[in-house]
């Protein structure tokens, strides 16, 4: 068994448990959830892995949308050539855990949601797009080598925190760099060895992320919120939005309203 589907959390906490794997992927918003007691905050760049049976609980704000992966708890047979396949992403599910999703996976989930959206009855197209993603995450941690701890280590909800701290002013790099306390060319090559992306792209998708909450959320101005959001013009927005997500301004705002 392998299904997806997007869902929006309710504001009022709700535990239970099941009998298959999961994985919980931000897309929107942001949502908090308890894994057999550890608590986790989840948002567009963090990936919850529920293995079965653990007992969990989940709430979110008003705006958040989250992408659900059910995995089959039972490998394939030993004589069948997806056997290895199981074996490799069940071996995702050992623990409970929340990772940090790279640039390539985040987008990844953004183009699959948009996809997920856009034909809701496409069942091959969702298990597809979800079996992608659990292969991409995978890849990412199953066999990886533990990062050592050094003085040149950094967080990156630091960084997102100091982005949207001042989400409506220019941000340079030399700016996230003294966040972390490096130089500008160390802070480079520490960022991208820990997120899997550039600053520069790092510091766009935050912003999308938030005009996209403001849109999807609010009654505010495309030109209000890009200022907000630290776009140079409407104009500016609409294209990265459409460029980087795949919609438009007037859209989100179109599916608010619908909602």
């Amino acid at each position: 068994m392998l299904n997806a589907k997007l869902l929006k959390l309710p504001t009022a906490a709700q535990q239970h448990h099941h009998e298959h794997h999961q994985i919980v992927v931000g897309v929107r918003g942001q949502a908090e959830l308890s894994i057999d007691g550890s608590g986790a905050c989840l948002d567009t760049w963090k990936a919850c892995l529920v293995p079965t049976e653990a007992r969990h609980d989940y709430c979110g704000d008003q705006q958040n949308h989250v992408l659900v992966i059910n995995v089959d708890p039972f490998c394939a047979a030993l004589s069948t050539p997806l056997h290895s396949d199981y074996d490799k992403l069940m071996r995702l599910f050992e623990k409970p855990r929340t990772v940090q999703m790279d640039n390539r996976i985040q987008g990844l989930v953004q183009f699959a949601a948009g996809e997920f959206d856009r034909s809701p009855d496409n069942r091959a197209l969702r298990k597809h797009l979800a079996a992608s993603i659990l292969h991409c995450m995978a890849e990412r941690i199953v066999d990886r080598p533990p990062v050592s701890s050094n003085r040149n280590s950094l967080n990156p909800e630091d960084i997102r925190r100091y982005i949207v701290g001042n989400l409506h002013r220019k941000i340079t790099v030399q700016d996230l760099a003294g966040v972390a306390c490096l130089s500008v060319s160390r802070f480079h090559e520490i960022f991208r060895q820990v997120t899997g992306t550039t600053p520069h792209q790092f510091l766009l998708q935050t912003r999308l992320d938030q005009a996209v909450g403001l849109l999807s959320s609010t009654s505010l101005s495309v030109s209000e919120i890009s200022y907000r959001t630290g776009f140079s013009s409407q104009s500016a927005l609409t294209n990265a939005l459409r460029k980087h997500r795949g919609i438009t301004p007037s859209r989100l705002q179109l599916n608010e309203h619908v909602a």
